[in-house]
């Protein structure tokens, strides 16, 4: 050892002397060499390439350079042929009683301290074993044929040699592929938006399923292709995207766009469309896959299958381990008695005594040992395991009552409660503290109209409020036709007119929807199809009377004023009060219309001058005001369409029919969906909406007539049933946060000309702005 020692300090010192010579300090050349080594590594790269595949589609798969990403194709099952017995075994010996059962059944193997017939000790254990990778097995499969489901879902994908989109299936969508998006569509992987075809390059989707929120949000076109005249063409594409790294931030999306020219164009979170969200209110959409498969931000915030214990469970492993204490301190108690009995004889031979497998006498410490090992076997009932086998039995029959429990049966997506962990179901029900915003989480999300204020003047709107009501109780009873319409309520004709056509168009839509498909995956293409916020209970406002008579009166008022060319001032302030409300509800929001024979598309912006020429001939004075400002303090005229100085009239249309009442202009309500296509009247209306508020404050005021006719950027057109179509010129939204808890729109009135802002918001917000009208303040 010495001789070795000092032939390694001999070396050591010779190349510290040939380093010395070269005027090198020797630890010095060491972080050198180290430096040099570190930087032959190559650096990581924090970002991602992404190119058009079809650039590449006849050159090799080698030379395509997005071939080391992430197919699309998913796999969310936990086991596979070779690892589902030791897996499952291995997480069926988290549960204590398991392990207990097994090493019991073993040890009665042990010939010298069994006390059963090995064969039928162990039954039971294997049995209890067997049920739950059974259970197991079936839960993953159902798992793979939810894949499989998933993985063949159909999309549009742009192929070079057909020079048009192709469906594919969804997990042959790669990394670099141009994807064309429909309406109403679930998005297959994380898409960089590149092509809209809404005229402000907008595309809305719903995200419920990533982050529980039914309100749409709006995604916007790249800004470089935000000015295309034409449809986006992915031959002519020729850019290269650098983009950061997959990660499960569904908040963050950073990168750029470079192009042939050098410019690059940045990337933000507006412009990417993630996985499992679904196209709102946008005709089609084009895109290019940035994220696929399991590097989408949707599959890497997805954890995967766990393995899941009860509450029951939980408190079973602890309750058996204090069993296992008791048993143990029994048989301890039971050999520390049979050593000192056996101690007792000394050298005698005791009687019954058990010789070891020599044949020879066991000593008292010995003879101890195997009796404290064959207690443990005698005692073992002290932790049943029959209980366990009835847990298992129990449970799998509780899943069974679960999924034919028609109480849990849910009509509108005609599918029954899916219990998709086996295990845990005897925690259905035991939640003690439940975490959710203030909004409501665990709601519906179906805002109704019930009632509104005007004014100061509540209008109640009660047959309204006995329709939803029809509708609630339609829903918790369960009723079929018959009995539905043999025990309405006797109220007025009208009443009972409205009540039974309710009654015939909800089981319609019952009837409709028992039709569906029970897959998941095209049940939620199928759900998909309606128009976001736009069921029969939030549509069908049945109108309030008085409202309905000062709506009518108003009509009638106009067309008075219109016939005899009076000044608008001359209307009564209620009725200025009414048409300002009407229109406050009609063009204060985002509300997008859409008809079946005419979808929204790039539509040229017609001047409000022009349409006004074709539907109203107005004298404006110079003095005009807007249609709620300067409101008199007597309140004796109104000042909606001008001040009392103002010489605005109302003059004749040429082409305007003599207006007729309300009341006979009513016209059937819209069919609902059925479920494969829109079966609308032509002229019928669609209103697409960002939120479920906005959606019934439309059909509010759609059910007096008031309708919201069009949308374009920068123009808003409504019909009033006294004055006809108008187009506001739509100046600036100021759209709702959570700051200013209000939304507020600044529009051109087109019959004063004068800018006006109106406001909805929530009231502890609006009421604070309310100031009486003598005060002098101008807003």
């Amino acid at each position: 050892v010495m001789d070795l020692f000092s032939y390694l300090s001999y070396i050591i010192i010779i190349q510290g002397l040939a380093m010395a010579r070269e005027g090198e300090d020797p630890g010095m050349a060491k972080a050198s060499k180290v430096k040099r080594q570190r930087k032959k590594k190559p650096k990581e790269n924090k970002t991602r390439t992404v190119h058009a595949n079809i650039l590449y589609d006849n050159a090799k798969g080698e030379e395509n350079p997005n071939r080391n990403y992430a197919n699309n194709k998913i796999k969310t099952t936990k086991y596979t042929v070779l690892s589902f017995l030791p897996k499952n075994l291995f997480e069926q010996f988290h549960r204590f009683a398991n392990v207990y059962f097994v090493f019991i059944a073993l040890l009665n193997f042990v010939p010298v301290v069994n006390a059963f017939q090995p064969e039928l000790a162990l039954a039971p254990v294997v049995f209890i074993l067997s049920v739950t990778a059974i259970k197991d097995l079936w839960e993953d499969y159902r798992r793979h044929r939810s894949d499989q489901e998933i993985n063949h879902m159909d999309c549009l994908v742009y192929s070079r040699a057909e020079r048009r989109y192709v469906e594919r299936y969804w997990k042959e969508v790669r990394v670099g592929d141009f994807i064309r998006l429909r309406c109403n569509e679930i998005l297959p992987a994380d898409v960089l938006l590149l092509s809209s075809s809404d005229p402000d390059r907008l595309c809305h989707i719903e995200t419920a399923t990533l982050d529980g929120e039914t309100n749409l949000k709006q995604r916007q076109v790249v800004r470089s292709f935000f000015d295309l005249d034409c449809d986006f063409d992915p031959l002519k594409y020729n850019g290269i995207i650098e983009c950061e790294k997959p990660n499960n931030d569904l908040n963050r999306f950073r990168g750029y766009i470079i192009h042939q020219s050098g410019r690059r164009d940045a990337l933000y979170k507006e412009n990417l469309l993630l996985r499992g969200c679904t196209i709102r209110n946008t005709e089609e959409a084009v895109g290019i896959v940035i994220y696929a498969g399991h590097e989408t931000k949707a599959m890497l915030n997805n954890n995967g299958p766990r393995y899941k214990r009860s509450k029951l469970e939980r408190q079973m492993n602890v309750h058996v381990f204090w069993c296992v204490i008791i048993l143990l301190v029994m048989c301890l108690f039971a050999a520390v008695g049979h050593g000192l009995w056996m101690f007792q004889y000394g050298d005698k031979r005791p009687v019954f005594d058990v010789l070891s497998p020599e044949g020879t006498d066991l000593s008292p410490i010995m003879s101890a040992i195997y009796l404290f090992l064959t207690m443990i076997i005698v005692f073992q009932v002290l932790i049943p395991i029959s209980l366990f086998v009835s847990i298992e039995i129990v449970k799998i029959c509780q899943v069974y009552f679960i999924h034919q429990d028609m109480d849990l049966y849910d009509e509108e997506t005609d599918s029954h409660l899916q219990c998709r962990a086996l295990n845990i179901t005897e925690d259905l029900g035991q939640m003690q503290y439940i975490f959710s915003d203030k909004t409501g989480t665990l709601t519906e999300n179906k805002m109704v109209f019930r009632r509104c204020t005007v004014a100061g003047v509540e209008y109640s709107h009660d047959a309204n409020a006995r329709r939803l009501a029809m509708y609630q109780e339609m829903d918790s009873e369960e009723e079929d036709c018959t009995s539905h319409s043999g025990t309405l309520p006797r109220r007025d004709s009208v009443t009972s007119h409205q009540s039974a056509r309710v009654v015939l168009r909800s089981q319609s839509t019952k009837s409709h929807r028992r039709t569906g498909s029970r897959a998941e995956a095209k049940r939620a293409s199928i759900l998909s199809k309606h128009t976001a916020f736009s069921s029969p209970m939030e549509k069908d406002i049945t109108p309030d009377p008085q409202l309905l008579d000062k709506v009518n009166e108003c009509s009638s008022q106009m067309d008075f004023m219109r016939f005899h060319s009076q000044p608008m001032s001359q209307l009564p302030s209620d009725l200025a009060d009414i048409i300002d409300f009407f229109i406050a509800l009609t063009i204060c929001n985002t509300v997008v219309v859409s008809s079946p024979n005419q979808p929204r598309q790039k539509v040229k912006l017609t001047s409000t001058k022009s349409i006004q020429s074709n539907l109203l001939r107005v004298n404006k004075g110079s003095s005009s005001s807007s249609l709620i400002t300067n409101r008199s303090s007597n309140r004796g005229c109104s000042s909606l369409l001008s001040s009392p100085s103002a010489e605005s009239t109302l003059t004749k249309l040429d082409e305007e029919q003599p207006p007729r009442g309300l009341e006979h202009s009513f016209g059937p309500v819209p069919p609902c969906y059925n479920g494969k296509a829109w079966n609308l009247e032509d002229g019928e209306l669609r209103y697409e909406a960002e939120s479920p508020d906005e959606a019934a404050l439309v059909y509010a005021a759609r059910a007096y007539k008031c309708s919201l006719v069009g949308r374009l950027p920068d123009q808003v057109t409504v019909e009033l049933p006294h004055l006809g179509k108008l187009s506001f010129e739509l100046l600036h939204t100021l759209g709702f946060d959570s700051t200013r808890k209000r939304m507020s729109v600044v529009v051109r009135h087109p019959l004063t000309d004068q800018i006006t802002v109106y406001t909805k918001g929530a009231d502890s917000a609006i009421m604070d702005l309310i100031k009486p009208p003598d005060t002098g303040r101008k807003y």
